[in-house]
């Protein structure tokens, strides 16, 4: 889904997403990341949304964000509280939602002047067998 720009160029905003990536400022991005409005887009070591670790919530805690969407990837999915401890403790929330509705999500936050971490799981597409 393509969205309509606005004059936003100096933050990161979700320009376009579709079950395979995420673009940013009509960047193309298609493996997991996080990205907050004033930092370019991190690769993201997460590659289902069964291999979550506390570790990787760590890494979005190092950014101090105020509220973190957590994009569950094509299904909204819900995580295990003990993942996010390391935010919790901090009183970072974490809002579980499928990658489409975190998009749309980040962009809103974003755009309130909202400290928003977006982390996006992006599965590597298998390829056909042959």
């Amino acid at each position: 889904m393509k969205l309509h720009t606005t004059e936003t160029k100096q933050y990161q905003t979700v320009t376009a997403y579709d079950d395979d990536g995420v673009e940013f400022n009509a960047i193309r991005f298609d493996h997991s990341l996080v990205v907050l409005p004033e930092t370019e887009p991190t690769p993201w070591p997460v590659d289902s949304f069964e291999a979550l670790t506390p570790a990787h919530f760590e890494q979005i805690d190092a950014t101090s964000p105020d509220v973190v969407i957590l994009g569950t990837g094509e299904r909204q999915r819900f995580i295990h509280p003990k993942l996010t401890a390391v935010l919790t403790a901090r009183r970072i929330g974490v809002e579980c939602m499928d990658n489409q509705a975190a998009c749309r999500t980040y962009n809103i936050l974003m755009a309130e002047g909202r400290k928003v971490a977006l982390a996006l799981i992006i599965a590597p597409r298998q390829s056909p067998k042959q």
